[in-house]
């Protein structure tokens, strides 16, 4: 009896090289089952079946409708990342248009520049009496206190020209805008949201999207911006 003996033991822990990487998907690739394929192995069947027990009209069209389904959702996929390239391109190049303006974000934390003020708009469903608008600084207090009067249902703008209640100018920095009324006769916090400077546009790719980068506030996605406008 011959006895086998002498086998090197196989090496599952070294790394292929980039030669069989490329070999291993080039073998995948061939694996891998066309539409010509397809028609090619359904032919040999329809030659070789039994002329006795022939292959049901029903079940050869499910076959076909099966495989061109498949083909059809890859296909389908192609082209659906062709059209968000297409679509993040153009969303790209409409943003950028927006360098230089201000954008309404829903944030209540707005930022003041050395020179002007800062605006927002107050949105409530029913309408309030005797609105108030105060301005906090980082720490939490109160520099200014603005009355705003009785607002309808809807937006309503306002504005801070960035002087505390004794006429003098603050330093530059972010502060905190907010709003309440009376609703039915009950104080109520009002919803507010701010105007920001749009200093620069990110242009990124895949899941991060396009990104507006604020004066002072930084970035917010394309997408939470509630409104442009040219001058507030």
């Amino acid at each position: 009896m011959t006895t086998i003996s002498n086998y090197s033991a196989l090496n599952l822990t070294t790394p292929l090289t980039a030669d069989q990487v490329a070999a291993n998907k080039e073998i995948d690739a061939k694996q891998q089952l066309n539409q010509e394929d397809f028609f090619s192995l359904l032919s040999q069947q329809l030659a070789y079946q039994d002329p006795f027990k022939p292959v049901d009209n029903s079940e050869m069209i499910a076959q076909m409708a099966s495989f061109t389904t498949a083909e059809g959702i890859t296909t389908m996929g192609s082209e659906f990342a062709g059209m968000k390239e297409v679509l993040t391109s153009s969303q790209a190049l409409e943003a950028s248009s927006l360098v230089g303006k201000k954008v309404l974000i829903p944030s209540n934390i707005s930022y003041l520049p050395e020179t002007g003020g800062v605006s927002g708009s107050i949105s409530t469903t029913t309408g309030a009496y005797s609105a108030m608008l105060t301005v906090e600084d980082a720490n939490g207090s109160v520099v200014r206190s603005i009355s705003l009067g009785d607002i309808g249902a809807g937006n309503k703008r306002f504005s801070w020209d960035g002087l505390d209640s004794q006429g003098n100018r603050v330093k530059a920095g972010q502060y905190t805008l907010k709003a309440n009324g009376l609703v039915n006769g009950q104080g109520e916090e009002l919803t507010t949201a701010s105007y920001a400077h749009v200093e620069s546009v990110s242009l990124g790719g895949g899941q991060t999207g396009v990104n507006l980068n604020l004066q002072g506030l930084g970035g917010i996605k394309l997408t939470d911006a509630i409104e442009v406008a040219e001058n507030i």
